[in-house]
């Protein structure tokens, strides 16, 4: 028997059919977004997009189902019906506007030009004032359940966004007859059920204990937005590795599978990955380092850490509280970085050696010594997740000189992600919740040897590693398991299933010694811009969005 998974992540979508015995990975196929991240223009139009934006096409991830799933079948020669199952997981918060029979609002011509009417990805970040206006009134109201969120809502999260919506495009938001996440949207589309999947609601829409903060609440931030929970949201949450539905036989058509198979309730990629690398027991910090980073721990109870993206019980394994915090830019600084600011003679090297750019820089940046450079940056090129939370600070270089280098550069900004981890690190650690190791998964560990150094000597950590490049895929795939009754739990799935490599990566004390100094520095920096000693990120800011109004 074979379930598949199924990754929707930032620039694409991939698809892993999986022998549900062992987790073997069978097959794979990728789908590249034909519209990408639309953080510029909509596709067809030439009217710039305020700054901050970033949205995606919903029809996108109609085609990776269709592209996808009949490729991993094809290349395996396995029978459709040998699939018993198929789950998702999903970026978050990706949320979006739709009607009451799940039909898009970017679908309909009506809105089609209206950007409210889109997917707003999880690296929006337009909301922010919407975001401190919830944080502001939560705080005004007294509203408990904001210590579980470390203090804080994200621009990125989903009240934020909606709210937006109603502020910058009533029309959109009257018209939209539901608000949900993506992830659940895909899944309604699947199997023509809508669930709300219990990760999301608990992680990106502040339900605990639950059910949502109350009606008065939602009526302070705005009179219009007081029933937003009773006319576009669902207090019905399905658990993770339960049945969502049955695929419908429109979609068994498109696909290629069998109709009436199982459908798991859709997941976060961050949340789903630790069963996929082993981890479902507290003690293991699971990293999933892409464009961006999601730090995922597993406890026993509840403790307030500042700046966590959330604490859900049952957010990642069933009978433990899961924790998530994260950092918003760590690929995609590196990729801004050689994008926008690396000299052609660099790209020219890079060529002539073999290599793409990444990896030339890699190999030179690793020559150096820590704190050979003479540089610290500040990790903030697309805001702060956790533990400020703020997504208006802005990226820092100190210490450039005329002789400073494009490795140099490279080599520090992974090096300022790497602190920036290790402040998360101590912020749980100091909250008496044990980060004993690291388990990394994700495309960048895969990728670049010098950041797996750099991480191990910054953070004092043993670094372990994903058994899977398609991790998230992978954890997808063995929920479907679960929720084909395969497997009992996703604990029993993840005994069979679950991959996690030999190799381990212990810090070197030398290192660590040089970085200790280099992040006490770190420290001083971060607090002195995050915390309001000065304030001159935000000012610019300020300035930027004035010369775009």
């Amino acid at each position: 028997m074979y379930t598949i998974g199924i990754d929707f992540g930032t620039e694409s979508g991939r698809a892993v059919l999986v022998d549900v015995r062992d987790g073997r990975e069978v097959a794979t196929a990728v789908y590249a977004y034909s519209n990408g991240v639309i953080d510029r223009t909509l596709p067809g139009s030439s009217t710039p997009l305020p700054p901050d934006w970033a949205l995606q096409d919903p029809l996108d991830y109609l085609a990776v189902l269709r592209q996808t799933i009949p490729e991993v079948l094809q290349q395996s020669g396995i029978k459709p019906e040998e699939v018993v199952g198929i789950g998702i997981d999903f970026t978050a918060c990706t949320m979006m506007p739709v009607k009451k029979d799940g039909t898009s609002l970017r679908a309909l011509d009506a809105y089609r030009d209206n950007p409210h009417a889109w997917v707003k990805l999880w690296k929006h970040h337009a909301a922010q004032p919407e975001a401190d206006l919830i944080n502001e009134t939560a705080r005004r109201m007294d509203q408990k359940w904001l210590d579980r969120y470390g203090g804080k809502i994200s621009s990125e999260w989903f009240f934020s966004k909606a709210l937006q919506i109603l502020k910058e495009a009533p029309e959109i938001y009257d018209a939209a007859d539901r608000l949900l996440e993506a992830a659940d949207w895909v899944i309604w589309q699947l199997t023509g059920v809508e669930t709300r999947n219990a990760c999301t609601a608990g992680y990106k829409a502040m339900v605990q204990d639950g059910d949502y903060p109350p009606r008065e609440y939602f009526a302070a931030l705005d009179p219009r937005f007081a029933d937003v929970v009773d006319t576009k949201m669902s207090r019905d949450f399905a658990q993770l590795g339960d049945r969502a539905g049955s695929l419908t036989p429109e979609m068994a058509l498109q696909t290629g599978l069998k109709p009436g198979i199982a459908v798991a309730v859709a997941n976060v990629d961050a949340h789903v990955t630790p069963p996929a690398v082993k981890v479902t027991d507290p003690g293991s910090m699971v990293m999933i380092m892409g464009t961006s980073t999601c730090h995922m721990l597993i406890g026993t109870d509840v403790q307030e850490v500042e700046g966590m993206c959330g604490v859900v019980h049952g957010g990642i394994i069933p009978g433990y509280y899961g924790y998530e915090a994260g950092q918003s830019g760590v690929g995609d600084i590196f990729a801004w970085f050689v994008n926008n600011a690396v000299p052609p003679e660099y790209h020219d090297a890079a060529r002539a050696a073999g290599m793409d750019i990444h990896q030339y820089l890699e190999s030179e940046a690793a020559r150096q010594k820590p704190g050979e450079h003479g540089l610290l940056a500040l990790d903030w090129w697309n805001g702060n997740r956790s533990i400020l939370v703020d997504a208006d600070l802005t990226g820092l270089l100190l210490g450039a000189t005329l002789a400073t280098r494009a490795p140099d550069i490279y080599r520090a900004l992974i090096e300022a992600t790497a602190y920036g981890t290790r402040i998360i690190i101590e912020a749980f650690e100091s909250n008496g919740i044990p980060v004993n190791e690291l388990v990394l998964a994700g495309g960048l560990p895969e990728k670049n040897q010098l950041l797996v150094r750099i991480y191990a000597d910054v953070t004092g950590k043993a670094l372990k590693f994903a058994g899977s490049a398609q991790s998230p895929a992978l954890g997808s795939a063995m929920h479907a398991a679960v929720a084909a009754g395969v497997y009992p739990n996703i604990k029993a799935a993840a005994e069979k299933m679950g991959r996690q490599k030999d190799r381990v990566v212990q810090p070197v004390a030398e290192n660590k010694a040089v970085y200790d100094k280099l992040y006490a520095e770190y420290k001083t920096l971060y607090d002195y811009f995050g915390r309001g000693q000065n304030d001159v990120m935000k000012r610019l800011k300020a300035i930027k969005y004035q010369a775009h109004s």
